[in-house]
Order: C-alpha cells, then structure tokens, then sequence
C-alpha cells in the first residue's frame, strides 16, 4: 500500500536557516500512512542522515528523481516500532 501523499514542499523557494526546522515540523504533524514529498536542488543526503539519528525506525525515504538539477523524494510516516503489535516486546516477551 502507498502511502498518503498529504504534501508538497518546494525547498528550493525556502531560506537555507528554515528549511530543516519547517521539514520537520510538517512530518511530526504527518499520521502513520502519510507522507511529504520534498523537492530540492540538490541530494538532500544530510537531511536523509538527520532523519536517520531523530526518525530511525519512523519513516520510509524513496527517491522519486535523481538529478542531475532536481531531486524529489518521499518520505513517508510509518508505524513507530514500539506501538508494533509484532514487536518482541507484545506479550511481556523481553523480560525484565
């Protein structure tokens, strides 16, 4: 299943200082199942490594377009994995 594409941002009309903080803001207001597609200038991989050390395990990143002059990638909410009913801790199963 897709995820919901709830949004468009358009970095490339963003001031640099403002473009992480307002990024941020609109996945963190996102549900499970919804997604923002982000448009840029160049491979936003710092972005993607940000995402990675604050969001690990809570969001999908898919390229829709890689350059050479525009990048567009998904990135979608996903279930955190300690509300997964399949996680090894459902049922009391870590221990403890």
């Amino acid at each position: 299943m897709l995820p919901t594409q709830s949004s468009v941002i358009d970095v490339r009309e963003i001031a640099p200082r403002e473009r992480h903080t307002l990024i941020f803001g609109r996945f963190d207001a996102l549900l499970p199942g919804e997604a923002l597609q982000l448009v840029n200038d160049h491979d936003p991989q710092p972005l993607h490594h940000q995402f990675q050390a604050r969001s690990a395990g809570a969001f999908k990143w898919a390229y829709l377009q890689q350059g050479p002059d525009l990048w567009r990638v998904l990135i979608s909410k996903t279930e955190p994995a300690a509300a997964r009913e399949d996680s090894c801790c459902s049922g009391g199963a870590c221990g403890g």
